[in-house]
């Protein structure tokens, strides 16, 4: 078995990282699901094998890959998928969209717990009217879904709900109770479930991940669900995600949006999901054994050591959600934190409703970045103000 070294800082400044350019040199990019760990040795090896090969011409669909990913979603959820239903997408992001479109056209309602990544900016940008339901905070502070909030945002031009798990940035991974109350409400209401279960593989020791078309064949046929290696091992940069769709139907209609846009997965983007579920787990069980113990870290600093600072124990992903409004901080937290501390983490206003007064920050990093954040953060809160 090979050890993998998770505590090496290599220096990303200088290349190609969104992460490391954003900003300045002297800030600390805390913002970016994009690990600081180098992606499985069996990716880089395929991709450089496929690199000496010499040719890059246009690539046909991975045969062997949609056989490699149904049968780990056998192995680890139970979950029955045939090799057809599964679709090829290059982002997540392009396969939740595409799902929204097969089924409800631009100016339709679209239902979306929040505080939610990313996808609300896109979804608005997409010309959907993006309904936004508070996710409710638990006495214990864990964050669970409003089903009586999401129901009654139902509307007769809602066609769809968009749903992430694990969630971020909140961190949860919904119990199976939870997921089949949500499942009830949709095939009673009729709507179709589009479900971004993209750090799916990112899952915490008592918690696990259960895709929510799952639980019943009649949910399935109403359900899209997107994945990718992206998140998993590091590699959001080849560009190649999956979107299962159970329902020939669905598929279709997928099938027709895409053949509009000519979008398509490159051949390094095969080449490196295949290599990742091939040879990726041990690296993965690692990687993950790490996350666990840098989100110890980083709830126990946040709770002796930033006052007016709190967080729920995420239980899968590597982000996590601060609650800053008790900290005395006058005005926008990320700015005060990018200002003072030279630490860059997301604006919870960015997420939506329910994400005033948060900042997400990612703790996919070697410790001792991880550390040194929280060290800057730590002082900017000490300081007078």
């Amino acid at each position: 078995m090979t050890t993998f070294s998770f505590d090496q800082i290599i220096d990303r400044r200088g290349t190609d990282s969104m992460k490391w350019r954003a900003f300045p040199p002297d800030v600390l990019p805390l913002y970016a699901a994009d690990m600081d760990f180098p992606s499985p040795p069996a990716i880089a090896e395929a991709l450089h094998a496929r690199i000496d090969h010499g040719f890059f011409g246009y690539p046909v669909e991975s045969a062997e890959l949609r056989e490699l990913f149904v049968e780990r979603l056998g192995r680890l959820y139970g979950w029955r998928v045939a090799p057809g239903e599964l679709l090829f997408t290059p982002r997540v992001a392009e396969g939740v969209i595409t799902s929204c479109r097969a089924v409800s056209p631009a100016g339709d309602d679209l239902l979306l717990p929040t505080p939610i990544y990313a996808f609300l900016r896109l979804l608005t940008d997409a010309g959907y009217h993006c309904v936004q339901t508070p996710l409710a905070v638990r006495t214990d502070g864990q964050a669970e879904l409003d089903l009586d909030a999401l129901e009654a945002a139902i509307t007769p031009r809602t066609r769809v709900i968009f749903f992430c798990n694990p969630h971020n940035p909140v961190g949860r991974a919904y119990a199976r109770a939870e997921l089949e109350r949500l499942a009830e409400m949709c095939l009673r209401r009729k709507l179709v479930i589009c479900s971004d279960e993209v750090y799916s593989d990112l899952v915490f020791a008592g918690s696990r991940h259960i895709p929510i078309a799952s639980l019943d064949p009649e949910v399935a046929q109403q359900t899209f669900t997107v994945m990718s290696p992206g998140k998993t091992y590091n590699v959001a940069g080849l560009r190649c995600a999956m979107v299962i769709a159970q329902n020939p139907a669905l598929r279709q209609r997928f099938q027709a949006v895409v053949a509009g846009t000519a979008s398509e997965v490159s051949l390094l983007g095969y080449v490196g999901a295949l290599a990742a579920y091939r040879g990726g787990d041990e690296w993965l069980a690692q990687v993950l054994r790490y996350l666990e113990a840098n989100r110890d870290f980083l709830v126990d600093y946040v709770r002796e050591r930033l006052p007016g600072i709190s967080m729920a124990r995420p239980e899968a992903t590597f982000v996590a959600w601060l609650d800053c409004r008790r900290a005395g901080i006058a005005g926008n937290a990320s700015e005060f934190f990018l200002r003072e501390a030279r630490v860059a983490v997301n604006d919870g206003v960015l997420f939506g409703a329910g994400g005033e007064g948060f900042v997400r920050l990612v703790f996919g990093s070697p410790r001792a970045i991880l550390a040194e954040g929280l060290d800057r953060m730590r002082a900017a809160l000490a300081r007078p103000r």
